[in-house]
């Protein structure tokens, strides 16, 4: 079955780049994306948790890491264990990648069953890129970033609450076609598909700015209820602001900018 390729912005992180060989030679792993997609999408009427998910996903988180680790910030599987940046971007480029595993099982709690589906990719992706101890240690970090990537579960380490975030961030309107378009007219589907873009800048007063357009004011559902409940208590409150407008001109616009 044909796909769309994995591809993140490696650079010189050649650990990276082996990675993301590894992952788009796995039928295995492509298979259980395409499983996630049929159960979240035809049996259950969400959006996209499949291959396009992942890779907006594992992008946009490298983006963030990349930004915060520019401006200083350091990564905690560095603070902590004395890896590398390099190191912190396996992190969260693998935890993207199988987030959504759970996904296959069930909706409800299915960040748990990532755990239990992903655990058989790491011990495959990881011993040929670290030893024996580094492989425990990179696994821990990963497994953390995708049980705390739901709400309800706090992360401690950097890469994992930038998952979380860069998880809520994929919320342009292609994503939410699907529910929509199948008739789940409410106003989580409504808000979704008003998102028309979603950029990650880096900032000036802080390191990250969130730029997100809307076409009408009903985004704002999307952004203050679900973004600003992913940002919450993921660490990164300090570093984040989310600047949202509205582009759209056949509403009268309630308002024009919204900041959290």
């Amino acid at each position: 079955m044909s796909h769309t390729a994995f591809t993140v912005p490696f650079r010189d992180n050649l650990k990276l780049k082996r990675i993301q060989d590894m992952i788009n030679e796995d039928a295995r792993l492509l298979t259980y994306w395409r499983c996630a997609n049929v159960f979240a999408i035809d049996r259950m009427g969400y959006s996209d948790h499949g291959p396009t998910h992942i890779k907006i996903v594992a992008n946009l988180a490298l983006r963030l890491l990349r930004i915060v680790v520019k401006r200083g910030i350091t990564p905690s599987v560095v603070k902590d264990y004395k890896k590398t940046p390099e190191d912190a971007e396996v992190i969260v480029v693998l935890a993207s990648a199988l987030h959504d595993l759970g996904m296959t099982i069930s909706r409800e709690s299915h960040e748990e069953y990532s755990l239990v589906v992903s655990k058989s990719f790491l011990d495959q992706y990881l011993p040929p890129l670290y030893g024996g101890e580094d492989a425990v240690i990179i696994a821990s970090e990963i497994m953390h970033a995708i049980i705390s990537h739901h709400k309800g579960m706090k992360p401690v380490t950097l890469e994992a609450g930038i998952v979380r975030v860069a998880d809520a961030l994929d919320m342009e309107k292609g994503r939410a076609r699907i529910p929509f378009s199948a008739g789940r007219v409410n106003i989580h589907s409504v808000s979704a598909s008003s998102i028309e873009q979603v950029r990650v800048e880096e900032g000036r007063d802080v390191p990250i700015v969130i730029k997100i357009r809307m076409s009408n004011s009903a985004g704002i559902f999307q952004i203050d209820e679900l973004l600003r409940g992913k940002i919450r208590d993921s660490g990164l409150e300090k570093y984040v602001q989310v600047i949202a407008e509205i582009a759209g001109k056949t509403e009268r616009k309630i308002i024009e900018k919204f900041q959290i």
